[in-house]
């Protein structure tokens, strides 16, 4: 079992990585790229498609389709509307005109990236009963929305059983954990890393803060900054765009010891050094990116159906950064599998409701 699912999760990551490279050239795409069946359009939140976390991972899952399609950003389809396109938005005021703007376009389907969108997809879905949705991170319960939602907090327990190894082989006895907005949503990767910190040892302080925001990466570095200084050895972000903030204060501090750890998708890349080693232990993989294939494929087989899509880690929705080689070591790593079957059978509940409060420190 455990084998199968460090396996599992190694064949994700390799699937995420090869998603928008290809040795095919773009003019031996645009050849065979006339035309497509139905069109896809993206509204990200605050950070942007290339926040190299939650956005950026949603994109991937449409860029891995239009790939196998052979489609580029050429392709359109017979009424010459783009086959996938998307648009971001600057501010929340940007929500529902952005989504309403994809829908009017006739746009087959419409993405809202991010539990943010809740009012915006409230408020246009049914104004396009035609018009299928897919809403990342919260619920809408509405015949034309699936909504995905993703047990984080089960991936982030086992980069806290990470963060917790590390630290303890290091001598340390403190880790951190920087959240971007306050609320469920991120309260959830909070508590999983609260429990996977104390299932290795009880009496590890942990530290909290919330940048409230996902797009500020000065205060996730300044939160960073405090949290190293305070004497965390490892630093768990789950801030968007501003936890790159807490990466880029990790990589000034590398000759300190200290790590991070990466958020949505594998961030390894984001933390790389000039000698080539990074500052990412590891990263919470969550697969917003195969969320979003996969119900693309729905429409393109015409079974889509709305509805809520749960992804967690026994079906490869959740789960950590477990490559060989890097920076975790093997033992390290058949321990965190061994966390993972855990919970994979029930043998370990993980609570989403966190037990530190923002801005304070504490153990179990």
């Amino acid at each position: 079992m455990k084998k199968m699912l460090k396996i599992s999760l190694l064949a994700f990551l390799v699937l995420g990585l090869l998603v928008g490279c290809s040795n095919t050239s773009n003019d031996e795409v645009k050849e065979e790229a006339k035309s497509c069946d139905f069109t896809v359009g993206l509204v990200t939140d605050l950070g942007g498609v290339d926040d190299k976390s939650f956005n950026q991972s949603a994109w991937e899952g449409v860029l891995r389709y239009a790939e196998e399609n052979g489609l580029t950003v050429d392709s359109k389809n017979a009424d010459g509307v783009a086959c996938y396109s998307y648009l971001q938005s600057s501010s929340e005021a940007d929500y529902v005109p952005n989504l309403s703007a994809m829908a009017d376009n006739d746009v087959d389907l419409v993405m809202a990236i991010g539990y943010l969108f809740q009012e915006a997809i409230e408020e246009v879905a049914p104004k396009y009963p035609n018009t299928k949705f897919l809403f990342v991170d919260s619920v809408a319960d509405y015949d034309n929305v699936a909504s995905a939602v993703y047990a984080a907090e089960e991936g982030s327990f086992l980069t806290g059983v990470a963060a917790a190894l590390q630290a303890k082989a290091e001598g340390s006895d403190k880790v951190g954990f920087i959240g971007g907005m306050e609320g469920e949503l991120i309260g959830a990767f909070q508590a999983g890393f609260e429990q996977g910190v104390w299932a290795v040892d009880p009496e590890m302080t942990i530290y909290v803060d919330y940048a409230a925001s996902f797009v500020d990466d000065a205060v996730g570095q300044t939160l960073a900054a405090k949290q190293y200084g305070a004497g965390a050895t490892v630093i768990y972000q789950a801030a968007g765009a501003a936890g790159n903030g807490v990466i880029k204060e990790a990589k000034e501090r590398s000759n300190d010891g200290v790590w991070a750890i990466g958020v949505d998708k594998d961030q390894y890349s984001e933390g790389l050094l000039d000698d080539g080693s990074s500052i990412i232990l590891t990263s919470m993989i969550k697969r917003v990116d195969e969320s979003t294939y996969q119900v693309i494929n729905q429409v393109k087989d015409g079974t889509f159906a709305g509805g809520v899509l749960t992804f967690n880690l026994s079906n490869n929705g959740t789960g950590a950064e477990l490559t060989e080689g890097r920076n975790l070591s093997a033992e390290d790593i058949a321990i965190i599998l061994e966390f993972a079957e855990k919970i994979v059978n029930g043998e370990i509940t993980v609570s989403p409701v966190p037990v530190i409060p923002n801005g304070q420190s504490g153990t179990k």
